[in-house]
């Protein structure tokens, strides 16, 4: 928290983030993600003068609320911060910083329902078709994309991955999700053949003598990060022809959506992806159906 803040207002915050890191478990992208909408909320709290979280009331959250949809804050951006809030005061009120829990009073806003961007088969084979593979680079970045899309792991399960985590000969590679919970993902013959060339020839190449524990590595040897990926594959997606607002995330949806439109059980799909729950999942058979639909429009005559 920054040093304009009152202490009463850092410390219960402060006190909550190591709560839920330490005693409930969640990941540090999480924990940073709440970190980040406390703070916002402490110093929308300092600037209407509010030094004690006894003076925040139903009236105080909604007015907070409506400052963030007069940003232009998203829809579901709004919703995380119900959501943050709701737990947070939940936790003031049981160890008795706070008697009356405001967000009691406070609905939760409705999901915005915006279905994700996902490729077709022939924009994903596109992708796989960019990067040079006669350069030490082009290798690493095929092999990146062809395990991003064959296991469906989010950006930073793919660049924690390390030797540890593969099992190729048995045809899997294990991580750690959200809330540290390990899964098993199949991966295809194709996606394990490109990743072992780049572990054999290039690889070596990039770390040169480094010890590096994670798989993918940078030109300088040390772990690929998170906006690293983001970077490239922008650039790829653009050499691609691809007009879509194409993040990591976007494959992952594109894996989810293709085995589902290929017959794939949705609790098979909610396994391989993590969800705790899933109504997470079940937005992929919307994404099918409207597919679906697409397809049946161009493709009958009197539609």
């Amino acid at each position: 928290m920054t040093i304009n803040e009152p202490k009463a207002l850092t410390e219960p915050a402060e006190e909550y983030l190591r709560y839920i890191q330490v005693e409930r478990g969640l990941a540090p992208n999480s924990v940073t993600s709440y970190e980040r909408e406390l703070r916002s909320f402490n110093l929308f709290l300092v600037a209407k003068k509010i030094t004690q979280l006894s003076q925040v009331d139903r009236y105080v959250i909604l007015t907070y609320l409506q400052a963030q949809d007069q940003a232009h804050k998203a829809r579901n951006t709004v919703i995380h911060t119900v959501s943050v809030l709701r737990k947070y005061f939940l936790f003031l009120t049981r160890d008795g910083y706070i008697t009356d829990n405001p967000m009691l009073k406070v609905d939760p806003p409705k999901s915005a329902h915006h279905l994700p961007q996902v490729l077709t088969t022939a924009e994903v084979d596109a992708l796989l078709q960019v990067p040079d593979v006669t350069k030490v680079l082009g290798v690493r970045d095929r092999a990146l994309l062809e395990v991003m899309y064959a296991t469906g792991l989010r950006v930073s399960e793919v660049i924690n991955l390390t030797g540890n985590d593969l099992h190729l000969d048995l045809g899997f590679v294990k991580t750690i999700g959200k809330g540290h919970k390990e899964r098993l993902i199949p991966i295809g013959e194709i996606a394990s053949e490109w990743l072992t060339q780049y572990l054999e020839t290039t690889r070596p190449q990039l770390v040169r003598g480094q010890a590096t524990s994670a798989i993918f590595v940078n030109a300088h040897g040390r772990q690929l990060t998170r906006q690293g990926v983001w970077k490239n594959l922008k650039a790829m997606v653009k050499a691609a022809g691809i007009d879509k607002d194409v993040t990591p995330h976007t494959l992952r949806h594109s894996f989810a959506t293709h085995i589902l439109e290929n017959g794939a059980d949705l609790r098979v799909v909610q396994e391989l992806l993590g969800h705790s729950d899933i109504s997470t999942t079940q937005i992929y058979t919307h994404i099918s159906k409207q597919r679906l639909t697409e397809v049946y429009k161009r493709a009958h005559p009197r539609a």
